[in-house]
């Protein structure tokens, strides 16, 4: 573990720090090409956009960058540490966006006194870019600033944390859910933890046919229930009318677990009250609610997620971020809606349905991969998903009436 902190460190640090850096696109070499980037050729393009505001996508980058932005109020799984704290983990999300999707991008850490401040922030630069992601802002504060960012600004703000998170666990938990002979409409799910990606996880799998009463969140006071008193807006819309009270009680016959809260909180025991085939998502990071090994040892008959890589099915936000992101730019959408976000889900795990290419074997130093237990999603390095994800999210865009373009004829023709 020493070995890996300085090898992480030594990454970030040399030979340059950092992660990102900004290229020139156009040549700058003679006389002429300063006369044409700069003045006074540039004059040209600025009354172009002057007189047509859309020209911009013409004549500038806007169309192909996104803003990654935070305030570090909740980082990772290390929480609330400030703005700059945050910025090598918005630095990895612009590095992410360039090496999955092509997408240019620059981080943009905030510091603010209240929450309307930060969405006058982020609403008055938002113009610059083509789109927002936010990130690692913490609940309940990133459920109104993305609803007020949204309202405001006339490209996609999406706050990957919730609907990133939640587009994965919904594609791994159809496949998990199919493999195992289970119907979503009737599974019991407990979900451990209340957050942003908690709540957005199961409003996701609800609009994929789960049932809210079969649903049991709990945060760190238990089973969020309709008799308590002490619940925000958003904990209320999962406050279940119910006698369970503990982990132990919402675990007695379900059929799914989604843990998006801390480690080690899921006892291997605790898995013999679940029903038969249960499915287990342990996505906290960097240690999940319960360790593989314990839970299969535990018992032989699950389907087993985390949020790591080490291990067989890793549900990670790359798998879409960058190409919902791709799909939505190209079509030029005001917002990433929730028929995109469905698209992304259903191209998402049909990936995992076919035979898979020997370069993701090789990149995933494996023999073999199928579909089954161990896996149930793509991985993070599958030339799929691009054209995939981003041609599905494209065309749901268009169809839904948010894109102000057209699918290109040839688009990640399939």
């Amino acid at each position: 573990m020493a070995d890996f902190k300085q090898q992480a460190l030594r990454y970030h640090a040399e030979p340059t720090p950092g992660k990102i850096s900004i290229e020139i696109s156009k040549p700058a070499e003679t006389v002429t090409d300063l006369a044409l980037a700069y003045s006074p050729g540039v004059a040209e393009p600025v009354r172009e956009i002057a007189a047509d505001l859309d020209n911009v996508y013409k004549y500038t980058a806007k169309g192909n960058l996104v803003a990654v932005i935070s305030n570090g109020t909740a980082i990772l799984g290390l929480g609330n540490l400030g703005p700059m704290a945050s910025k090598p983990v918005m630095e990895g999300k612009a590095l992410l966006f360039k090496r999955f999707a092509n997408i240019d991008s620059i981080d943009i850490e905030v510091t603010h006194r209240s929450t309307e401040e930060f969405i006058n922030t982020v609403a008055n630069i938002a113009d610059t870019f083509g789109g927002i992601n936010l990130e690692d802002i913490k609940a309940p504060e990133c459920f109104e600033i993305e609803k007020e960012l949204i309202k405001r600004c006339k490209i996609p703000v999406f706050h990957d944390d919730q609907h990133g998170t939640a587009i994965v666990t919904a594609a791994g938990m159809l496949n998990a859910l199919e493999i195992q002979g289970k119907d979503i409409r009737q599974a019991i799910i407990v979900c451990m933890g209340a957050g942003a990606a908690a709540i957005a996880c199961m409003e996701l799998l609800i609009k994929c046919g789960a049932q809210r009463e079969h649903i049991y969140m709990l945060d760190t006071k238990g089973v969020i229930h309709t008799r308590r008193n002490d619940l925000n807006q958003y904990k209320q819309l999962f406050a279940n009318n119910t006698d369970k009270r503990t982990l132990e009680d919402a675990l007695t016959g379900a059929d799914v677990f989604v843990g998006v809260s801390g480690p080690d909180v899921l006892p291997p025991e605790a898995l013999q009250l679940m029903a038969e085939k249960p499915v287990i998502f342990a996505c906290s990071n960097p240690d999940p609610e319960i360790k593989p090994e314990l839970a299969h040892a535990a018992r032989n008959d699950i389907i087993m997620a985390t949020g790591r890589s080490d291990y067989p099915n890793q549900v990670n936000n790359v798998l879409c971020f960058p190409f919902i992101f791709r799909g939505a730019l190209d079509v030029r959408a005001s917002v990433i809606n929730d028929e995109m976000k469905l698209a992304a889900v259903h191209a998402i795990r049909a990936i995992a349905k076919e035979p898979v290419p020997q370069e993701v074997l090789t990149a995933a130093k494996v023999g073999e991969l199928s579909f089954g237990s161990s896996y149930i999603i793509p991985k993070p390095m599958d030339p799929r998903l691009l054209p995939r994800v981003a041609r599905a999210v494209a065309e749901a865009a268009v169809a839904s009436g948010v894109a102000k373009l057209n699918v290109p004829d040839g688009y990640y023709a399939r």
